[in-house]
Parts: structure tokens; sequence; C-alpha cells
């Protein structure tokens, strides 16, 4: 297993020394705060990169010249 080029056992002594400095009972509730801002950073991105993307388009809509349809024929 490699996860970020930290491999299993790294991992686990981050845990062991998360869990000691921490503690058992609080390491839950840090888990899932750590969740939570990580998911609201992922939507904040998600939002950014969206409203970068329609301000782009917009502005090369802006960009292109009016067509101008040809003209009707008459007879």
């Amino acid at each position: 297993m490699d996860f970020v080029g930290i491999g299993a056992q790294e991992i686990l002594m981050i845990l062991l020394v998360a869990i000691l400095v921490i503690g058992p009972n609080r390491i839950v509730e840090v888990g899932r705060t750590i969740g939570k801002v990580s998911r609201a950073i992922k939507k904040a991105s998600i939002d950014f990169t969206s409203a970068v993307s329609k301000e782009m388009e917009q502005e090369e809509k802006d960009k292109q010249p009016p067509s101008i349809p040809p003209p009707e024929k008459k007879g």
C-alpha cells in the first residue's frame, strides 16, 4: 500500500502517535472534523473552478464578432 509516497508502516506510526497525543476518545471526533473540512474545501474548489469556467466561456462568446444573417432574397 502506497498513499502519497507514504507506506503502510508510516501511516500506522502516524496513527499511533495521533492516538497518543489526542487520545483514543477524541480521535473519532478529530477524524470527523478533518473529513468535514476536507469536503468543504473540495466543494469550494469545485465551485471556484465552475465559476472560472463559466466566466471564460462568457468572455469567449463576447469576443466573437456578431454573426450577420444572409440577406433575404426578394422575388
